[in-house]
């Protein structure tokens, strides 16, 4: 008995339909727990005990030496086992069977379970079966079953090997339609599957690669980096990231970044897709842009960096020369030993200012940037200040607050550039506002556990969301008009996270802002304050002395000096006092103070750039006080900003530069006073 032969085509064509369209109809013969093995399972379902010790005989027979386990049960129950289903037709209503197998078909595992019934229906009957959900009809008993029953498991065998070499074949060619290089390991560490451009990045084949370990393909140092990466992410389930140096067969060298994620399968076994992308040129790039915006830097702080050098050096050459002109007579008298002695004390500490000046600078421009070990954070922050001081001072009024900290791992150099970038920010963030409404804070304190925190905070015009959004964007700037090149804050972020800290912002419009670098601690590292570095062998006259005039004589016309550097005052004082009466002031508001109230000077020498008032606004208030005097008012600076610049050429005022020789200052003072 058997299908009617007019039923047969119909029904056997939904079948090979079903086998090549459903994932149901595809069987994956599996064990307990999803384990392949080469046991056949099936499930009777109402088969009568006859008709069940046959079905089991020939399965048995047929599985030819295979585990073979057969359960035999009245009415299905969930969850429905893998492996053959087979439900008896006992003739009754019709639908009746639809349904059972409709239940069972919803409830198996697509592609692991396969629903045979057998049935003497034949014709539509046997075709709403099919349609119901079973996969295959088979002929009632006088048939053998277990051949009949053998021969799907070999056509569902097939399929299955074919399904999945098209499923692999379409895993691959979407593998190899990828740009960049990908790769599938197993939990051994050996590649699995790779793609076309990953073959090529290596200049080895796929099947060269396949169930190799890094070891066989790159060099040893990098092959175990590369295995603790792929073991990270296989221990964490955490998408893991980095950027090393890779060396090919042909020993050619590429700096990669690399992602990689673990994922595991539904039975357990568990694999690590990576991504890589050659970032060779980016990387080299990206040293060019760093190099280009640290020279920018090392520009922008040139008039600074003179005036700190040149301020020094000017009462250091001035003071020689008048040791000079002491000692080449025949004999020093004793009273004049002391003052001989501050000299020589006042060039010594000139000349350690300058020495920390040009250490901090070479800290800041060296090229040396890859060499990276325990930082202190105050020691590069202080070299940052030093070399931002003129700039800061005539911009701001600078609160620093430098609590004892751990030192971080990192570059000296690379965290002085950030403080640096940060403070020229705050600068630039003030406009053109005057000096007394711009209050500039920065601050390095403990952060939360194991951390360390700078911040840079500003009163300035803050900003905008959508420009806060986009603030450590390359090239993103405000200031294109004025020359900003939007390379400053990204390239602070870039060497921050290369640190393996954060920065983060907050701002509004019109209400300043806040910009906080946190850094990790380096483990055991206790908190200190740094020791001073480069500390001056002597100690410097103070700045708290009472301004004084040197030999106050009816027969000498009378010099007021303004300068806020008390060495600079001192020694120009000395050269000039057997000429002139000098008077020597450090704030150029007393010496408009005391012009007020109808002092009188025969001429002004002026430094340009001082913190407070500048020696530009002192002219500006001198042209309106004592107007008079103004034509006998020269400047003189160290280093002078494009501001300064423009300022001193409108006003046609000519500029004694620092350092001079005692000829040039004595030439330049009698012409202001005829």
């Amino acid at each position: 008995m058997g299908y009617g032969q007019s039923a047969r085509p119909r029904v056997d064509g939904l079948v090979r339909s079903r086998l090549q369209c459903s994932p149901a109809a595809r069987v994956s013969w599996t064990g307990p727990r999803g384990v392949r093995s080469n046991a056949v399972h099936a499930m009777l379902v109402a088969v009568p005990a006859p008709v069940a010790q046959d079905v089991e005989r020939d399965l048995s027979a047929t599985a030819a030496g295979r585990a073979c386990r057969v359960l035999r049960v009245e009415a299905a129950s969930e969850p429905l086992p893998e492996g053959l289903l087979v439900l008896w037709d006992h003739g009754g209503p019709l639908e009746a069977v639809k349904a059972r197998c409709q239940w069972m078909h919803a409830r198996r595992q697509p592609s692991r379970t396969w629903l045979v019934v057998l049935t003497s229906r034949d014709g539509a009957d046997a075709e709403a079966l099919v349609e119901a959900g079973a996969d295959e009809c088979v002929a009632p008993p006088g048939t053998r079953w277990g051949p009949r029953l053998a021969a799907l498991l070999r056509r569902s065998a097939d399929e299955d090997a074919l399904a999945l070499r098209r499923t692999r074949d379409m895993l691959q060619g979407a593998l190899d339609a990828m740009p960049e290089p990908l790769f599938i390991k197993n939990r051994e560490h050996r590649f699995v599957m790779t793609n076309s451009a990953f073959c090529r990045l290596l200049g080895v084949t796929a099947e060269a690669l396949r169930n190799q370990s890094s070891y066989a393909i790159v060099p040893t140092h990098e092959a175990e980096l590369s295995w603790r990466q792929d073991e990270r992410a296989f221990t964490t389930g955490q998408t893991v990231e980095d950027e090393v140096t890779f060396t090919d067969l042909k020993g050619r060298s590429f700096e990669v970044l690399t992602q990689r994620a673990a994922y595991t399968l539904p039975d357990g076994e568990r694999f690590l897709v990576g991504l890589v992308r050659d970032v060779t040129e980016r990387t080299r790039l990206e040293t060019q842009r760093r190099l280009a915006e640290r020279m920018t830097s090392v520009g922008t702080l040139a008039a600074g960096v003179a005036h700190e050098i040149n301020n020094p050096l000017s009462y250091v050459t001035s003071n020689l020369a008048y040791l000079w002109e002491r000692v080449a007579q025949p004999v020093v008298p004793v009273e004049q030993l002391e003052e001989l002695r501050q000299v020589v004390a006042e060039a010594l500490e000139g000349a350690g200012r300058v020495r920390s000046i040009v250490r901090d600078l070479r800290t800041f421009s060296r090229a040396e940037e890859e060499r990276h070990g325990p930082v202190d954070v105050q020691r590069a922050v202080d070299g940052a200040l030093k070399l931002m001081r003129d700039e800061v001072q005539h911009r701001a009024r600078l609160t620093c607050e430098l609590e004892p900290v751990a030192a971080v791992h990192g570059n000296e150099g690379r965290l002085g550039q950030v403080v640096t970038h940060l403070l020229m920010n705050a600068l630039q963030a003030f406009g053109d506002r005057p000096v007394e409404e711009n209050a500039l804070r920065l601050r390095v304190r403990p952060g939360r556990e194991g951390h360390v925190l700078i911040e840079v905070e500003d009163n300035g015009q803050g900003m905008a969301m959508d420009v806060r959004q986009r603030i450590f964007d390359p090239f993103f700037t405000t200031r294109a008009p004025r020359g900003g090149t939007g390379l400053g804050l990204s390239i602070c972020l870039t060497l921050v996270h290369a640190m393996g800290g954060h920065i983060e912002v907050a701002s509004e419009l019109g209400q300043g802002s806040l910009f906080r670098v946190e850094l990790p601690a380096l483990a055991g590292q206790a908190e200190a304050a740094i020791p001073p570095a480069d500390a001056a062998p002597v100690a410097a006259a103070t700045s708290d002395a009472p301004p004084q005039a040197t030999r106050a004589t009816r027969n000498l016309r009378r010099l007021l000096l303004i300068d806020d550097e008390p060495a600079v005052g001192s020694a120009v004082s000395r050269l000039l006092r057997n000429l002139y009466e000098v008077h020597v002031i450090q704030d150029a508001r007393e010496a408009l103070r005391r012009l007020s109230h109808g002092e009188k000077f025969d001429a002004i020498l002026c430094d340009l750039m001082m913190p407070g008032m500048s020696g530009m606004d002192f002219l500006v208030e001198l042209e309106r006080l004592a107007p008079e005097l103004a034509p006998r008012t020269g400047l003189m600076t160290g280093g002078v900003n494009p501001q300064a610049r423009e300022f001193v050429g409108r006003r046609a005022k000519e500029l004694l530069e620092k350092p001079f020789e005692r000829d040039q200052l004595c030439t330049f003072v009698e012409t202001l006073m005829q």
